[in-house]
């Protein structure tokens, strides 16, 4: 059986180092670090996310100014909330909730950030500046899911380098920086997506393997080879039937987590794995 990769303990580890480095920031430059975070819309998820994200950030002694804004909002409109943020001294970070309706581009918006308050590294500089690696990582914001994920795999894996690791999903939030952030840690990778051959077969042969595909339990211990390190970035709610026969939901990940855990070495659990770890980092 898997051992467990604790994402929640290893979060709060994080939330505490960041208390500090922010009370010391308060106490002996006299500045109050604030988060900027924008929401568009009523989605359910994007609402808990923002809510825990600012619950944190008040831990972590950071103000938060939260903006709300109607689904029917415009780009024009949150494209000028944005200049107004660039330009707003106080503010050190721009975060801006993703999905974003469909009548806003989610690239101009997120590139209309100025980089160095693109506290979500999706801005193209720091997406270049991560893929470019070396002494540039140390100039990028990283995408937060993957630094979390890598984080979790660099405490669990005594040595990365050589490992041979599978990305499964290519999105520009998830598995594109994390397949350049093992990359960097001189891992051999490979991305695997929709339209992959033989993807099982390609998964089984994988040390690490990194899911951030979007479907339920989709990964079981058949794509696995013995001893896989396995991180779940997938977040589904599924139905299920309750014990009194009532309809209910529950959250799953990518991973078929009761299969998966009979042929994985060590393997995060959803929830309490990838998600902490995203909002801490």
């Amino acid at each position: 059986m898997a051992d467990l990769i604790d994402g929640k303990a290893f979060a709060a580890k994080i939330r505490a180092e960041v208390k500090e480095d922010s009370d010391k920031l308060i106490s002996q430059k006299q500045v109050d670090p604030c988060l900027a975070v924008v929401l568009v819309g009523e989605n359910p998820a994007s609402k808990v996310y923002v809510g825990q994200k600012t619950k944190m950030a008040a831990e972590c002694n950071i103000k938060t100014k939260d903006f709300k804004l109607e689904a029917s909002t415009d780009q024009e409109t949150l494209l000028k909330l944005i200049d107004e943020l660039n330009n707003d001294s106080s503010v050190h970070g721009i975060l801006v909730q993703l999905p974003l309706p469909k009548q806003i581009d989610e690239r101009k918006v997120i590139d209309a950030i100025v980089v160095e308050k693109d506290v979500d590294g999706f801005h193209a500089i720091n997406a270049g500046r991560l893929s470019i690696g070396g002494d540039m990582l140390k100039k990028a914001f990283i995408p937060c899911t993957p630094l979390g994920s890598l984080l979790l795999l660099k405490d669990h894996v005594e040595d990365l380098k050589g490992k041979s690791a599978v990305v499964i999903g290519r999105s520009n939030i998830v598995g594109k920086p994390m397949s350049q952030l093992l990359i960097e840690e001189s891992c051999t990778v490979t991305v695997v997506h929709s339209k992959t051959k033989e993807i099982e077969k390609v998964c089984s042969q994988a040390d690490i393997i990194v899911a951030a595909i979007g479907r339920a339990e989709m990964i079981d211990s058949k794509w696995l080879k013995d001893g896989a390190v396995v991180i779940d970035v997938g977040i589904n709610r599924i139905s299920i039937k309750k014990e009194d026969g009532s309809e209910g939901s529950k959250i799953v990940g990518d991973v078929d987590f009761e299969s998966a855990s009979e042929k994985a070495s060590k393997i995060t659990p959803v929830p309490g794995g990838v998600g902490p770890m995203t909002i801490a980092c």
